[in-house]
């Protein structure tokens, strides 16, 4: 497994990740899928304190405590639930950060988080208020570095400019490539893009055919266009997995591409995709069968 430094940072990265929402909440079911993701090299773990109301924080700090010299443990902060747990609400203010990341801390089992990031953002908000809180928590050594996860380009750019941020986590991959257009940006401040949705929730593997039959359009696709679009992809290739995770970490500025996994099995998958040699050439043309759609709404 090859490894990429995030940003401007002295995090090293395996270039496939592995995005903790889809784990199983039992935790020998877990644990299968992490030990199988470190075993085979994979150093980067990304989770954050909404998924399952923080048990998938601690799933992570159970399994993985006793390797985490080794690893790269990333998680995030911003939502929070209602007293009622049925719903969250935004709130990415100091104080809420500074409590938020304590918690987190005690679930990971962790003495200190290697990145931290903020898992949203509106032009509404403090941006300066909420740096302020990363920044002291970097200084404090809580946490090694942050960045935010989010697909608003003005949030992006404003946080960007205004802060010391080394990563920015967007939905990328063959069916969503809007982010390249901020990619210049982004390499510009010194930080390194982590992709996630990098399979286009299965469409870009095997199962896609079936998969496309139960989704209605994605992302900037409606379902009659997103259906011709997959098929191409796939008559022009027999194994888009492979393609999909080439796709992702085509550009210098990606440091790392999300996959999930529910099981060992699928994991595997994944791994064997990313071991597949790919044709530059096939890449190409199937990058030529997508559309570059751009974001309309929280433009720079």
């Amino acid at each position: 497994m090859k490894k990429r430094t995030i940003g401007s940072s002295d995090l090293l990265v395996s270039e496939l990740g592995l995005g903790c929402m889809s784990l199983p909440a039992e935790l020998e079911a877990a644990r299968s899928v992490l030990d199988e993701a470190i075993e085979s090299g994979i150093n980067y773990f990304d989770t954050a304190d909404l998924y399952n109301k923080g048990t998938n924080e601690e799933l992570i700090g159970n399994v993985l405590k006793e390797k985490r010299q080794d690893l790269v443990i990333a998680t995030k902060a911003g939502n929070k639930w209602t007293s009622e747990g049925e719903s969250w609400t935004w709130d990415p203010s100091r104080e809420h950060i500074m409590d938020a990341v304590k918690q987190s801390l005690q679930r990971l089992q962790l003495d200190y988080i290697d990145l931290y990031q903020l898992h949203g953002g509106t032009m509404e908000d403090d941006a300066d208020e909420t740096i302020e809180a990363f920044e002291t928590l970097k200084k404090e050594g809580v946490i090694r570095e942050y960045g935010i996860s989010s697909i608003r380009p003005a949030v992006i750019d404003r946080f960007l400019r205004s802060s010391n941020a080394v990563s920015v986590m967007m939905q990328y991959n063959l069916l969503d490539r809007r982010p390249e257009e901020y990619f210049p940006l982004i390499a510009e401040h010194g930080a390194s893009v982590v992709t996630r949705g990098t399979l286009a929730k299965g469409l870009l593997t095997a199962e896609g055919m079936k998969r496309i039959q139960k989704t209605d359009g994605f992302a900037s696709y409606t379902s009659s266009d997103l259906q011709q679009t997959v098929k191409t992809l796939f008559d022009q290739t027999d194994n888009l997995h492979a393609y999909a995770l080439a796709f992702a970490l085509k550009e210098p500025v990606a440091a790392s591409a999300l996959i999930g996994s529910r099981t060992p099995e699928q994991l595997r998958e994944s791994l064997q995709a990313y071991d597949t040699p790919t044709d530059p050439e096939i890449l190409k043309q199937l990058i030529k069968a997508t559309v570059p759609h751009r974001y309309e709404e929280h433009r720079v």
